[in-house]
């Protein structure tokens, strides 16, 4: 075919174009975070099929919300012992007072999983917690770990684990993203969008962010005097330039997720709306996720919101808590993460609750989570610095056990000494229960099987957590 413009041309003529197909905000650095493309067949028997991410952006203390420290609370006041040798720390902590746990730690459930009365409702839900007690990572800065947690890597531009999944696995409904992410609105992750990035995976597997309301995605309904006709229309004459354009370059991995995004944009035009009305939720429902509350209504929003995806077949979802600042607790930690377990504690039980009641708890994988925990040793009196070297994470649903610790760190919470779990561990557990072999997930990438899990095959499946 002959075409009388060139593509460049003819949309530099035609800007309301992209109005017309509603994409405007959709084109994140040109590529859409879906592959709009069949499931996938695992490598082998998948113990799960959907992962809700509830990742706690800032930090949260593990000796005071999951890691009970008696000796912590006999030490407190003192300096921490030389026995424990020297301690890499951020802000030259290392020397300072002990802090002892800010909350009471109580036995819960049949199990008597210990969990700080920072998170009551979330201590209700004990039996169904899988505590990791001794994860460990590489960095003492946020943006590090941030990408490391989301990406194994403390270097920016590794593709994510939510982009690896999609790639892995494909999505189960061609009318929604493989991967969704649900940024706090408040703002700010440290380290920002390249943490749910694709990377050097193509382009149309990094994370689409979404937000709650009538409009999920700004601009992604036309225009109202364009009908569907006219838009279908439209959009096959744009997508017959953009593959005329293709057919004259060698692999241009953008204008392929270009295409594939105009398509999947045309399709969520329906299904984005309605998976984001929750007005066909109980008023039971909406109470479980504390969205009747103004301090839960946000983070009980978002973590119904990820039920509601996963019910329709999204892959994966990740839910943050946490502007800049977040479980930052620099200065205090009775104050922030009296704030922030205030305003999520309700909604995640609610979300585990829930899972249970439709009969999703088995195929679904839930985690929780930050990029790493705190010091035990106290800053500016009253908070903590940042803890890389061992902290908490717990799982729940399909696949692993409930009410158990696994792991542990020293007499003060300082470093993981007992099963200590690398990110790239939990990263290949995490792979494992979703049918996939963290060694055989690769792309081929500048001479390399590249991997999410790294070069390494000193890879270990967590297999004591798993059912």
């Amino acid at each position: 075919m002959q075409l009388p413009v060139s593509r460049r041309a003819f949309l530099n003529n035609t800007r309301d174009v992209m109005g017309a197909c509603a994409l405007a905000s959709l084109l994140q650095k040109n590529a859409l975070s879906s592959t709009g493309k069949t499931a996938k067949k695992p490598h082998y028997e998948a113990r799960v099929k959907n992962v809700i991410w509830l990742f706690m952006h800032g930090g949260p203390s593990q000796v005071d919300l999951f890691d009970p420290k008696p000796e912590l609370t006999r030490l407190a006041g003192k300096t921490l012992p030389e026995s424990f040798g020297d301690v890499t720390t951020r802000r030259k902590v290392a020397k300072n007072p002990l802090l002892g746990p800010i909350r009471t730690f109580r036995p819960r459930g049949g199990s008597g999983l210990e969990i700080s009365d920072f998170l009551p409702e979330i201590g209700k839900c004990a039996d169904d917690l899988c505590v990791i007690r001794s994860m460990h990572g590489d960095s003492v800065n946020h943006p590090q770990s941030v990408y490391q947690m989301n990406t194994g890597s403390v270097l920016m531009g590794r593709p994510s684990v939510g982009s690896w999944i999609a790639y892995g696995l494909g999505s189960e409904n061609e009318d929604l993203p493989a991967f969704v992410v649900l940024p706090d609105p408040k703002g700010g992750l440290k380290g920002g969008p390249p943490a749910w990035g694709s990377g050097f995976l193509p382009a149309s597997y990094q994370g689409i962010t979404m937000r709650s309301g009538a409009s999920p995605i700004l601009h992604l309904n036309p225009p109202g005097q364009l009908g569907l006709h006219e838009q279908r229309r439209t959009l096959n004459l744009v997508q017959e330039l953009n593959r005329h354009h293709l057919a004259a370059r060698d692999k241009d991995d953008e204008l392929s997720a270009r295409i594939a995004a105009y398509e999947l944009a045309f399709r969520m035009q329906s299904a984005a709306p309605d998976l984001v009305d929750i007005s066909d939720e109980t008023t039971s429902t909406l109470q479980m996720y504390g969205v009747d509350q103004k301090k839960t209504h946000d983070f009980g929003s978002r973590c119904l919101l990820a039920r509601r995806m996963i019910e329709r077949g999204v892959r994966f979802v990740q839910v943050y808590s946490g502007d800049t600042n977040g479980w930052d607790a620099h200065n205090d930690v009775e104050s922030n993460h009296s704030a922030m377990c205030a305003a999520t504690d309700l909604p995640v039980a609610g979300l585990l609750r829930d899972l249970k009641q439709r009969g999703l708890w088995d195929e679904t994988l839930v985690i929780w989570g930050g990029e790493f925990g705190r010091m035990p040793m106290s800053e500016s009196g009253t908070g903590r610095d940042h803890n890389p070297w061992g902290y908490s994470v717990w799982l729940a649903g399909g696949g692993v056990h409930g009410g158990m610790a696994y792991g542990a760190t020293d007499e003060v919470g300082l470093r993981a000494v007992e099963k200590p779990v690398h990110i790239r561990n939990f990263h290949a557990t995490l792979l494992h229960l979703l049918g996939l072999d963290p060694k055989a997930l690769s792309f081929y990438h500048n001479g390399l099987d590249e991997r999410l899990i790294g070069p390494s095959d000193d890879i270990e499946i967590v297999s004591e957590i798993l059912t």
